[in-house]
């Protein structure tokens, strides 16, 4: 198959909006997210249709969170200028791509993803005995597919999903990947390139399949990436024709694993809505700290003067996240010998939680005033999304034979 490293790194993400942002949010994937669309060319988008596998029988919930949602992704530093922000729905290109894969899907791939059975057992209060849940990996992996993502940024628990797409894509590639009239599709698009480019394309490809000469396949590749005369398919055909393989379709997304790390809740778990413990981003300074300065501490400092532990105390969990080693080492030395008291202990988390917050919180609330402008980028980048959608499903059609007059 072509090589897909010679094709421009671009990231595909998205999250689901049943809900306000909180901390956990912020540290386990926004602050990734900052990070990566300065690196790679960015997709992130509302999973609105994945929200609706769990809460198909109270859609409000996801209408009313998703410009919710797009406010905390701009107010935590995700760029427009820098990322396509859009929402699923919104590119219908998703969909009959899904429904275009699930003909050539065994059933079997579906039910052995871990997360079916997982999900299915934590959220019983819910009938999850749907095609639409059963088949949400496959829709994560039209999701990733459509802009033939070449990274997915995942978590270890999330491997798995991606496993899936790649063998999706794996098996595409395998039954419509001979493209018909491959060779003379080739021809014509290396002509585009010009009479020039076209006989330094040739030569290169002569040298490296009769003379195995990797340096003219290296040349070449950085021949055909400098091309802008030609579409996304004439470059992959290309690259194919240059190895001496048809072009790949829907190429393999590789896994970019992610430090995923675990923001602590109030009560020491995980912070999740599901456990009521969590700080919102856009929460009132006051109420941020009314929940730190009540949140549990170690039990066994039941008196001012009885030293603790503070392994045993959410709060240390806090400091971790958010107290230089300074703090932690004044933590350790006054819960141990009960130096100091617990609201001590917790005033400095309460300050360094509310620098972090203030700033998206204030950019938060100019973009509440102006929703206009958020529904401008919205519309925008589902537009550049589209665009890009719209050329791989007409190339996965064609290869399906569904481009008939």
């Amino acid at each position: 198959m072509a090589n897909v490293h010679s094709r421009p790194s671009r990231v595909l993400s998205g999250m689901r909006p049943t809900g306000r942002l909180h901390l956990g949010h912020y540290h386990g994937v926004l602050k990734n997210w900052a990070r990566l669309q300065g690196e790679y060319e960015c997709f992130f988008f509302i999973a609105d249709w994945h929200a609706l596998t769990t809460h198909y029988e109270s859609p409000w919930v996801v209408g009313d969170n998703v410009w919710d949602m797009v406010i905390d992704w701009l107010a935590c530093g995700i760029n427009p200028k820098l990322a396509r922000l859009f929402i699923q729905s919104r590119v219908p290109e998703h969909a009959e791509l899904h429904l275009l894969l699930s003909m050539m899907t065994p059933l079997g791939w579906l039910e052995r993803v871990p997360s079916f059975r997982d999900q299915q057992e934590q959220l019983d209060d819910r009938d999850l005995s749907t095609y639409g849940f059963l088949g949400y990996p496959l829709l994560q992996s039209a999701d990733v597919l459509i802009y033939k993502a070449t990274e997915v940024p995942v978590g270890e628990d999330q491997v798995a999903h991606l496993e899936l797409t790649r063998e999706i894509a794996r098996r595409f590639n395998h039954l419509y990947g001979v493209e018909p009239g491959f060779e003379e599709k080739a021809q014509e698009a290396a002509r585009k390139m010009g009479k020039k480019n076209a006989r330094l394309y040739h030569e290169l490809r002569r040298r490296y399949q009769q003379e195995g000469d990797r340096e003219a396949l290296e040349e070449a590749h950085a021949l055909l990436d400098g091309q802008p005369n030609i579409t996304v398919a004439d470059r992959e055909r290309l690259f194919g024709y240059l190895d001496g393989t048809t072009r790949e379709l829907l190429p393999e997304p590789d896994v970019l694993l992610t430090p995923n790390p675990k923001m602590p809740g109030l009560d020491g778990r995980k912070m999740s809505k599901s456990y009521d413990n969590t700080i919102g981003l856009r929460e009132p300074a006051d109420e941020v700290a009314r929940k730190l300065r009540t949140m549990p501490t170690d039990p066994a400092r039941v008196r001012r003067n009885d030293p603790g532990t503070p392994e045993k105390c959410p709060v240390w969990d806090f400091h971790q996240v958010y107290s230089d080693e300074r703090t932690q080492a004044w933590v350790q030395e006054g819960c141990t010998t009960a130096g100091i008291g617990c609201l001590e202990c917790k005033r400095s988390v309460i300050d360094a939680v509310e620098a972090e917050l203030a700033p998206i919180r204030e950019r938060a609330q100019a973009y509440v005033d102006d929703p206009e402008q958020v529904r401008s980028i919205i519309v925008d980048g589902c537009e550049q999304a589209r665009e890009e959608a719209r050329e791989t499903l007409s190339e996965v059609r064609n290869a399906m034979g569904l481009e008939y007059r």
